[in-house]
This record gives structure tokens, sequence and C-alpha cells, in this order.
């Protein structure tokens, strides 16, 4: 049974308030993902994995599923049914792209100290050409892209540095695993009931992911 923010406060000695649990929250369900790597989110993901039965069983009523991955340590708010934000076919087949991109770095053990995956822009249009046969969006769209999947959490730009030829590269973040599943492949199977130009760019994502998740799960 949920015990109340008020109740966690007294148990924690007066080390969090109520108001602590509240936007921590708050914070999890509209960022969707909490990293405790990240400096900003750090506190409040500690918080929710000191109590986190109890912020699973306050979220539960909202159809949101909690989840922790103890070894890159974050937590995500996932919710039960797959409506949500609209999201663009560009969005969508960028981040089916993107979660083939982390899948092939985790069977080839290319995975930063915290779950990250580096993809460099010639390997993203590579793999936009073989995975759905069409060429990756220009930079400067690419650039608006990325920054709109920041809402999932699942991806990060890195400007360029120094020489660089390249003008940013993206991070992907390891909750691009639970994030990135079924619910995707149904908003492209929607793009493509409304749109018949897009049957072979579905059939090529639907059928990368299904053996990327055949993988990931061996």
């Amino acid at each position: 049974m949920k015990r109340s923010w008020e109740t966690l406060s007294q148990l924690s000695g007066g080390v969090y308030a109520k108001t602590d649990f509240e936007k921590a929250a708050y914070r999890l369900v509209t960022e969707q993902v909490l990293y405790s790597a990240d400096r900003h989110a750090r506190s409040a993901y500690h918080l929710i994995e000191t109590y986190l039965a109890d912020f699973a069983a306050a979220l539960e009523p909202l159809g949101i599923r909690l989840e922790r991955n103890a070894h890159y340590r974050y937590v995500v708010a996932l919710p039960t049914h797959g409506e949500g934000t609209p999201v663009t076919l560009e969005e969508t087949l960028l981040i089916l792209v993107l979660r083939q991109r982390y899948d092939e770095a985790m069977r080839q053990g290319q995975i930063e100290d915290q779950g990250e995956v580096l993809v460099e822009l010639p390997e993203l249009q590579e793999a936009y050409q073989a995975l759905i046969g069409r060429p990756m969006p220009e930079v400067g769209t690419l650039r608006l892209l990325v920054r709109a999947l920041k809402r999932w959490s699942v991806c990060r730009l890195l400007e360029r540095e120094g020489d660089d030829p390249q003008p940013f590269r993206i991070m992907v973040r390891p909750a691009i695993v639970e994030i990135v599943g079924a619910q995707w492949l149904q908003r492209l199977d929607q793009h493509n009931r409304d749109d018949d130009d897009v049957d072979d760019l579905a059939a090529g994502a639907e059928a990368a992911a299904a053996e990327d998740d055949d993988d990931v799960s061996a």
C-alpha cells in the first residue's frame, strides 16, 4: 500500500521534505528518464531509488510503471498505454535507427562508461541507407530532430570540438532500450497506413528492430 509523501518525509527523519517527493515524481513523469550521471537529476534519482516501491505505487494509478537499471543507474517512467504526444515520421525513423545503432554497439562491446553509445554522422548516414533505404536528413534538420528526441531522454548532441569536420555527434543514452519498443513500431505502422509511400521504410525498420530485439534478449 502506498505511503503518503508526508509519511515518507517523517520516516526520513527530516532529510527529505514532502515537496521533495512531489518534485521528484513530477520530474520523473515529465522527463520520463532520470539518470544518476546527470548532475541536475542526481538528487531526484537518489530519492526515487531509495523509495522506489513508493513512487511505483504512486504512479501506478496514472497508468505509469517504473523500471530501474541498477547497472547504469537510471529510472524510467513507462506509460502502460501507447498513446501519447504525436510523433512525426522523421522522428520515428531516427529513433528506430538510433536504437539499432545502440544494439549494434552492445554486440560489439562499444559502450561508454555510463552505458552511452557515440554515433558518428557518417555511420548514421550509412545506417539510414541500409535500414530504411533513404538518405539521412540534412544536418540542420537532423539537429532539430535530435533536440526533439530529447523529450524521451534517449539521446543528446555533442557539438563539434576543435578541427572535427562533423558539426556534431550524437550520444545515444541507455534508456533507449526501455523507451523504444513495440509501440514505436506501431507508430511507424500508423504512418504506413497514413502514407503508402512509407511501406518499404516500415518493412525495413521493423525487420531491423525485430532482429535487434532478438539479439539483445538472447
